[in-house]
Order: C-alpha cells, then structure tokens, then sequence
C-alpha cells in the first residue's frame, strides 16, 4: 500500500498521547518478525517456519488446513475435546507429510504418517480410531480461522508472552506459546538478528515494551489501524478473546486451576497506556486479531521482515 494511504492511520494513532511516547521507542527499536508458527491441523501441534505466504482466505497457507469433525457436523477440536490434546503431530520440513501419534496411550495406538495436505480421508481412519467414533477430517486451502471475519494471522510480542509466563510460575516462554497457539511473533531488530535470547530480552525489557501489539488495532470496530510486516499489508482488528484453551497443558490436558481469573486481572492491572481499553468488555484477551486483503494473497512473510506503521 502506498505510503499517503498510510497516513491517516498514522495520524490518528498519533493524537493519542499515550502513543506519542510509544513513537519514540519505535524508532529506537524497529519490530521485526521473529517467530512464524503454523498450526496445520486445528487443534493440533505448531511447527516452526522461516517463511510462510498469505493463503487464499487471507491466513497464511497450511495454517489450520485440516479440521476435525463428527458425522453430526460438530467440530472436534481442543475447545470441545480435551483428549485431542494427547496427539503430538510431527511435519517433515516440506510439510509434505504428517506423523500422528499417542504417546503411552493404552490401547497402543500405532503411529501413522500421511501425505499432508492430500491425505485426510485416510487420516480420518486414524483419528477415528483415537476417538473412538467416526471423524470426518475436512481440508481447506483456506484455512478453518476462529475469526471468520478478522482472519488474518494473529500477532503477538515476544515480551508480552514472556509477560505471562512470569505470571504463572513454572510455566515457561515456549510454554506460553503452545497455549496462545499465535502464528505471527514480533520482537526488536537486535532480538530478529539473534544478538541475544529472546527470553532474556524480554525479561531485561531493553527492547518492545509487554503488550506493544496492543496499538495495532483502534479504539472501536469502526477505526482501521494498518500496518506492514515485509511486504504484506494487515488491518488490526481487535485483541483477541482467548477460548479454555490456554488454561491446559498443551501435552497432557491438565487444567491450571484459577487461570482465566489470574490472567485477567493482572491483564487489567499491566493494560499499557496505549492500549483502548474501550475494547476490553473483559480482559482475557492476548495478541491481535487481523484481517488480509485478497490482494495480498501470495506474498511472503519472512523472519526478519520489519513491521511498519
């Protein structure tokens, strides 16, 4: 998008004086994209890539491919299943094929590697068996999003997870990350060069604030903030409402107890000053939600890619 179509969401993100200080911290440190996770089956494990292009619906491509559901039409996914999060998913490096196992299941399920994305009738088999009830798993070039209207990659700092795993003693940054199950992850252009590790970093606080991502949407539904990551135009839409998900462990499906209460307080007591909190009817919100234009479709985000305002 050319730069005078920018402005106007330059300018009005600049009358807030909250954001006039954050202006500056920008310059001093550019955002760069540091992490890109693609969670090609819904529900199921991430994996990590250097590069990932904007897909048809305006996701990235392969990111929630496949989708799980029973013959009545219902969806199976971790919201609804908690034993979906027993299987590990492992992806060769093309991402041409995937392997499903249970790890110490009883009944001693055998591991199953498919063809990925052409092989979902036959992973179906595999799923049903886990399950034990018939599971028709669906493949969609454009992805099954949560969102169905703001679609787009959801984005977060690498300080704001750390924010929470320091939060929850024992839980871990890597850890956070399987929770939130975000695709796009930014930090600064020191951290995106690995001069340091990320989770030091963010615990020094020498580069993005906690929450920076919190300007990248505006004060109603109504107000489009848009930004640039590479070559890919975004418009943030909203901070996104987290599901019961983040509250288990990704590996065994244990519950935190006192999680939800735990991280919407102290959301709301850390809420930075630029972030609208017009748009917080509850605090158990992390990352933003965004929305792609279809004229993006195609183009590449890469790590290292700067993020502009």
């Amino acid at each position: 998008m050319p730069a005078h179509e920018q402005t106007p969401a330059k300018l009005e993100l600049r009358t807030r004086p909250a954001l006039l200080h954050f202006v500056v911290i920008s310059n001093v440190t550019t955002p760069r994209l540091t992490g890109i996770r693609l969670h090609p089956i819904k529900s199921l494990d991430a994996v990590s890539v250097r590069e990932a292009r904007i897909g048809p619906g305006g996701g990235l491509e392969h990111d929630r491919a496949w989708a799980l559901y029973s013959v009545d039409g219902r969806w199976v996914n971790a919201k609804r299943t908690a034993a979906i999060h027993l299987i590990r998913a492992t992806y060769a490096a093309d991402l041409s094929s995937v392997t499903l196992a249970v790890p110490g299941d009883r009944r001693n399920i055998p591991a199953r590697t498919f063809p990925f994305p052409s092989g979902n009738e036959d992973a179906a088999e595999w799923f049903s068996v886990y399950f034990e009830q018939q599971i028709l798993v669906r493949h969609a070039p454009e992805g099954f999003p949560d969102d169905n209207i703001a679609n787009g990659p959801t984005i977060i700092s690498t300080a704001s997870l750390q924010a929470v795993s320091d939060w929850f003693p024992g839980l871990t940054l890597d850890a956070v990350r399987q929770r939130f199950r975000t695709t796009l992850e930014i930090d600064s252009a020191d951290i995106a060069a690995g001069s340091q590790p990320p989770a030091k970093a963010a615990n020094a606080n020498g580069h993005l604030p906690a929450f920076w991502e919190d300007q990248l949407y505006g004060e109603d539904e109504r107000t489009v903030v848009r930004f640039r990551i590479g070559e890919v135009n975004f418009e943030g839409s909203n901070p996104c409402a987290r599901c019961p998900v983040p509250a288990r462990d990704p590996q065994t499906a244990a519950d935190l107890l006192g999680f939800q209460k735990r991280f919407s307080d102290l959301r709301r007591q850390t809420l930075p000053p630029w972030a609208p909190a017009t748009r917080f009817d509850h605090f158990y919100r992390l990352a933003v939600n965004t929305r792609v234009a279809p004229t993006e479709t195609g183009k590449p985000l890469r790590l290292g890619d700067p993020l502009s305002l």
